[in-house]
């Protein structure tokens, strides 16, 4: 059976958690700026909660209302979400955590990576 599809708004403590963990610009070595996880990483996110709600793990025991997403980015290593379904049937996204570690490894993939 497949999930309706929901309206996913992400929170003013989402963003804040993006300005803690991603600079306004590109780092040096090319790290994404939250612009760049924005336009890259942000609209799967959405998809994946608004399309798969019912599928995603369920982030407390009992808890209907909260789901975790975490997934490799196409920037990132690592992306962990926190949603949480609203009152009024929409899901807000109310956390984010970002692996921003760089490895060797990862530094070769960056080269294949979106260019300015």
């Amino acid at each position: 059976m497949t999930s309706p599809r929901r309206d996913v708004r992400p929170t003013r403590d989402f963003y804040l958690a993006l300005e803690r963990q991603l600079p306004g610009e590109r780092g040096p070595a090319g790290q994404p700026s939250r612009a760049d996880f924005q336009f890259h990483e942000l609209v799967p996110i959405f998809t994946r909660f608004a399309t798969g709600w019912d599928d995603l793990p369920r982030l407390v025991r009992g808890r209907e209302d909260y789901r975790v997403l975490v997934v490799r980015g196409v920037l990132l290593r690592a992306i962990s979400v926190i949603g949480q379904l609203a009152p009024d049937g929409v899901i807000e996204l109310v956390d984010l955590q970002l692996d921003t570690t760089w490895s060797e490894d990862d530094a070769d993939d960056a080269d294949d990576g979106p260019e300015d």
